[in-house]
């Protein structure tokens, strides 16, 4: 068991929306959050604040150096699949003591990455939605679109040959989304599936029945 020192019971206030990359776990997140005046938490903001709480022997992932943009989006593919599953593993015990703590003060809904092993053990059946991207041709394009992905646009845009980093970075992200969809259809969780019809509403509708919130 990655995490013997937590309990479902720590995480009775918490609601997971979990899934794959562009899935729509920031949009429903939210919206859940203002909704129901939850707090939101969202696990890629808090990065940086857990890195510094980590040190590069137990997390080395986390504490990895790269030179320039060059160095971080050009590597093998399957070296940066592997570097991102790592730093996932590490940081997700510091996610877990923060939204301990946060949900003693109220509910929280909260954005991360979870295997299905991992959801197995932290989370029960109706805390818990997978948001899963079926449609897996362009990926990056439409995460650096978002505002909230600024720095990571302007970053990969800095490659000596951008067309190429996002290349290269779709290609693990679609391995990332091809490997973990799979995984999460195949499990008992309940998981919705983002395409061309699906739309905020009918996404946040499933999720609230799910949730047990309406």
């Amino acid at each position: 068991m990655l995490f013997n020192k937590y309990a479902k019971e720590q995480f009775k206030n918490v609601y997971f929306i979990a899934g794959c990359a562009t899935g729509g776990k920031t949009t429903i997140s939210k919206v859940i959050a203002e909704k129901y005046s939850f707090i939101r938490y969202d696990a890629d903001v808090e990065f940086d604040k857990h890195k510094k709480l980590s040190n590069a022997l137990e997390q080395p992932a986390m504490n990895r150096q790269f030179n320039n943009a060059d160095d971080f989006f050009l590597r093998d593919i399957d070296d940066y699949v592997q570097w991102l599953k790592d730093n996932a593993n590490e940081q997700l015990p510091f996610i877990l003591d923060d939204i301990i703590e946060l949900s003693q003060r109220n509910k929280v809904v909260c954005d991360l990455q979870l295997t299905v092993d991992e959801a197995k053990q932290i989370a029960d059946y109706n805390q818990i939605v997978f948001l899963i991207r079926e449609d897996n041709s362009d990926i990056i394009n439409d995460y650096c679109r978002r505002e909230s992905h600024g720095d990571f646009n302007a970053f990969i845009n800095s490659a000596t040959n951008p067309a190429r980093a996002k290349q290269n970075c779709n290609e693990v992200l679609r391995k990332l989304n091809s490997g973990l969809c799979d995984e999460i259809k195949s499990s008992d969780f309940y998981w919705i599936a983002r395409n061309g019809n699906s739309t905020v509403l009918n996404t946040l509708k499933a999720v609230e029945k799910h949730f047990g919130l309406v």
